[in-house]
């Protein structure tokens, strides 16, 4: 191999290092934690705590954002049909898992008007949102559709009223009381 060959073919590497050094920089986006949330003793959990341009908020076990509708009366779900299809209730099969930053005591299901359970958070039901493409997107933040307004809860299982600190948050509803 001649000497300009082989230059060429070192930059050629270095290049390829660095563009997939840069890809998976890029990966998360905005600097958001898409760490899947973990129980106590390892196992995926139904509902976890991440960290998003709105602070701590509760996540699925797919580290995507999880909703309240202020509509909903306790933990009966106001929202059916097409806003189930926006909005879609976060399901569980078994006994919902609690993260290690979410509250165990907080975690439970209700029976919806189809029969099946929904997970519920401090008495919230949750849902996810269909504008939101990856983990740590919270473009629902805010959002009023269907009747009333969308937010994300913390891990204390309050609404968090914040806007995202970056772009691809909803329109504002104003602020929450915290229910």
């Amino acid at each position: 191999m001649t000497p300009k060959r082989f230059i060429t073919l070192l930059v050629r590497v270095a290049v390829l290092a660095l563009a997939a050094h840069a890809v998976a920089a890029c990966g998360s986006g905005g600097g958001t934690a898409t760490a899947l949330p973990k129980t106590t003793s390892g196992q995926t959990a139904t509902v976890g705590v991440a960290n998003s341009g709105l602070g701590k908020i509760l996540v699925d076990s797919q580290g995507r954002t999880l909703y309240r509708f202020r509509q909903d009366s306790g933990p009966t779900s106001a929202c059916a049909g097409p806003c189930a299809s926006t909005w879609p209730p976060l399901r569980a099969n078994t006994k919902p898992r609690a993260g290690s930053e979410a509250s165990a005591s907080m975690l439970a299901t209700s029976t919806r008007s189809d029969g099946k359970p929904q997970v519920t958070y401090n008495g919230h039901p949750l849902y996810l949102y269909q504008g939101d493409q990856k983990p740590g997107d919270t473009n629902g933040q805010g959002v009023t559709a269907f009747g009333a307004a969308w937010f994300a809860l913390s891990a204390a299982g309050t609404q968090v009223s914040a806007q995202p600190s970056g772009s691809g948050g909803g329109s504002s509803s104003g602020g929450g009381d915290g229910y």
